[in-house]
């Protein structure tokens, strides 16, 4: 078994999977604060650096043109790796771009270009994530999701920070070819990248996209019990997680303090989380590793009403923020490769484009009234309700039998062993 799980992490498909996440992580900053610190630096007006928070509108209505990608086959490298290279080739030309002008002399060109690699962008997520359904096995999601997430956090770093320190001893127009070139990771990864196991049809027509992974969905048991599951699982985590900075900085912690152990430290728990989860998720399966985790989550997010309760600790702050981003890591590799496991291989790009931006919907409109709760709550008793949102998520779990029998049921789809184990014993 253990030979086995070794296979699985240091197989080729893993790697792929990894770096995929990184080509996909790279242009986000590139038009995000990359783009603004650039602005700053040729003294854009503020107004103007603000409106450019609408060039990543593309990825929030990346459904839209999923469909496409689904119902056309591009001439060389088949459905998945063809759209793929043509998105990253596309995108190296376009980040390029940006170094044959200057935002203070042609802003809506910038404008024009940040739009174009927004749209480009959110096209190479709609790919790389039905590619990586396609490609790995059911029991490999969990793993598969958690290198993924930690390549795409690898990329950002590399269209951020990396970015930021060289803009610091050569150009603007130098760095942004320098972040065109990147993206060779991804397109050499294309290019030896292997083709996922058996034959899968094509939707016929472009109706037949569009219309077919919403029939294919809602035809199967349990439809809208999954739906409420999506929008409830990360329910406390993400409430707790947007109120995290405030609450450790009115329990009197420094800003270093702040940058250190929650941004700096955090984010290395959140990736351990991820690289745990997914190895755990081998063994367990997905529907015990969901169960385990989002149990993990809730009594983390408790752990900030120890905190509150004891005061202003660095060893404390430390142990509940490592916990905190560890079981977070956790959690969210067992619920992408849950979203996943629900897509027909037929429609991938667009289900899950769809079942993406849904799980999105929480860390808008949930987070939206966090601060009115903490005031009127008191930290202690906000961080209680935050573990307690947690429940209706976990209860939803309990069907979880059905809505596997309603995929086996609608399109043939196999249970994993583990899945299979609990079936039975259920």
């Amino acid at each position: 078994m253990q030979a086995s799980i070794l296979r699985i992490i240091f197989s080729w498909r893993m790697l792929v999977t990894f770096f995929l996440g990184i080509s996909s992580g790279i242009p986000l900053l590139v038009t995000g604060s990359t783009l603004q610190a650039w602005m700053t630096d040729e003294k854009v007006a503020l107004a103007v650096i603000g409106l450019f928070s609408l060039v990543g509108l593309p990825y929030t209505v990346k459904f839209f043109w999923a469909p496409v990608m689904d119902r056309y086959v591009p001439p060389l490298f088949g459905r998945r790796r063809g759209w793929i290279l043509i998105s990253q080739m596309l995108l190296m030309l376009a980040i390029g771009s940006f170094s044959l002008v200057r935002p203070a002399e042609s802003p809506w060109m910038i404008a024009f270009l940040a739009v174009f690699v927004s749209f480009l962008s959110a096209s190479q997520d709609i790919v790389v994530d039905a590619y990586r359904r396609e490609l790995l096995h059911d029991e490999e999601l969990g793993l598969g999701s958690a290198l993924a997430v930690n390549g795409y956090r690898i990329g950002m770093l590399i269209s951020g920070a990396c970015a930021l320190i060289l803009a610091d001893h050569i150009s603007w127009n130098i760095v942004y070819l320098l972040l065109a070139a990147s993206l060779f990771v991804g397109i050499i990864t294309t290019c030896l990248a292997p083709c996922p196991a058996g034959q899968i049809i094509s939707p016929k027509s472009l109706r037949e996209s569009v219309v077919g992974p919403f029939l294919d969905y809602f035809k199967r048991a349990g439809a809208f019990e999954i739906l409420a599951f999506i929008l409830l699982y990360k329910m406390g985590d993400v409430m707790a997680s947007s109120m995290t900075t405030p609450f450790i900085l009115q329990m009197g912690f420094t800003k270093t303090e702040l940058a250190a152990v929650v941004k700096t430290f955090g984010i290395f728990a959140t990736i351990a989380g991820g690289l745990v989860g997914g190895i755990l998720l081998i063994k367990l399966g997905l529907y015990k590793g969901l169960l385990i985790f989002g149990i993990l989550q809730a009594i983390s997010t408790l752990s900030f009403s120890a905190l509150a309760s004891l005061g202003a600790y660095s060893s404390v702050l430390a142990a509940t923020v490592a916990f905190e981003n560890l079981t977070s890591g956790m959690g969210t590799s067992a619920f992408t490769a849950f979203m996943a496991s629900l897509c027909n291989k037929r429609f991938t790009a667009t289900q899950y484009a769809l079942l993406s931006s849904l799980m999105g919907v929480p860390r808008v409109f949930v987070s939206a009234p966090t601060g009115f709760l903490a005031e009127r709550l008191g930290w202690v008793a906000f961080f209680i309700y935050c573990t307690l949102a947690a429940i209706p998520g976990l209860i939803f779990l309990s069907r979880y039998r059905v809505w596997q029998e309603g995929l086996g049921a609608v399109h043939g789809k196999d249970i994993s062993q583990k899945d299979r184990e609990f079936s039975v014993d259920s």
